[in-house]
């Protein structure tokens, strides 16, 4: 006789228990004496193996007059987006083109600032005009660390290589979820009409309701405060009104096609570990003097995913 099977409720249940124990094992190794260490304690004692170096073949330098915002490519979930997008970059594609909308507590977009009816710059060699909609991938090989706290818009939910992740076991699949910073491709009614040639970034409060909605590209992981503070548009959706209030994109480069020397050595912190586990529970549960009463519960957006230059390596004893 076949063994009856775990409803999705006991299924999420059960999870979040095993995430939770997880993180109060992790707590609990890390931290002697029943003290617990703030995020920047664990970070300042954080070991290399902690950290990941951003690959350069998954890395956009989005270079503007004030600064560079650095990109996160998410390969694994939406490759034939991210293929248009290093065609794109590789073809300066965007260079001399602008940020045309930047709606308050939402996002800002930029690409061809071209209105209807005018002639559109045409996309370079190696691009598609036409791309399948890569809202979900496939659940199956997905590297991935639950967070324990039951969440509004997916059955789990957790990090995968450093991006926010909404999974369903039922379906077997999964999809990254519209935080703050994260990188999108806009389009038009027809689920299959993004190209990737207009990207947008969240800015503001995370609209999880695109979820499952958009193909999700990325996520900047350096620079973002350059486009969540720019002038907000008064126009339909925030759109820019008039040519002059567009802001100038010098260039969007992929960092491997720069030589190495003009690169940004960054790292990300690694989401798979037990250094990770116990950041997670020191952002649920934060115990400094400020805080009064621990919430015991944390949001998908609200985990912070720290990045920082690579450190410069140990100088050798003298003799």
């Amino acid at each position: 006789m076949s063994s009856p099977r775990m409803s999705p409720r006991i299924a999420l249940l059960t999870a979040a228990v095993v995430a939770g124990s997880l993180l109060a094992q992790a707590s609990a190794q890390s931290t002697p004496h029943n003290r617990y260490r703030s995020m920047q304690e664990l970070l300042d004692g954080s070991k290399a193996s902690d950290w990941r170096d951003l690959d350069p073949a998954r890395t956009l330098y989005l270079d503007l007059d004030s600064g560079r915002v650095v990109i996160e490519l998410a390969q694994d979930f939406s490759p034939a987006h991210i293929a248009n997008i290093k065609a794109m970059a590789k073809g300066g594609y965007w260079n001399g083109m602008s940020i045309n909308r930047v709606q308050d507590n939402f996002v800002a977009q930029w690409g061809d600032p071209a209105g209807e009816g005018e002639p559109r710059k045409p996309l370079p060699k190696g691009t598609k005009a036409k791309l399948p909609a890569e809202f979900t991938r496939s659940n199956t090989g997905l590297t991935f660390t639950p967070l324990p706290d039951v969440d509004g818009w997916a059955p789990q939910v957790g990090f995968s290589n450093g991006f926010p992740v909404g999974r369903d076991t039922n379906e077997g699949i999964a999809w990254l979820a519209h935080c703050y910073g994260m990188v999108g491709a806009g389009r038009e009614n027809e689920a299959d009409s993004s190209n990737g040639s207009e990207l947008y970034v969240v800015t503001g409060q995370s609209p999880r309701q695109l979820d499952r909605n958009m193909s999700t590209v990325g996520r900047v992981v350096q620079g973002i405060e350059l486009l969540s503070s720019l002038p907000r548009g008064t126009g339909t959706l925030g759109f820019y009104e008039k040519a002059e209030q567009r802001v100038a994109i010098r260039s969007i480069r992929l960092a491997a096609d720069l030589k190495p020397a003009e690169r940004l050595k960054l790292q990300v912190l690694r989401t798979d570990t037990p250094l990770f586990l116990e950041l997670v529970e020191a952002r649920r549960n934060r115990r400094d003097d400020f805080y009064k009463r621990p919430a015991g519960h944390i949001d998908l957006c609200n985990v912070p995913v720290p990045t920082r230059v690579e450190p410069a390596p140990a100088a050798k004893p003298k003799r």
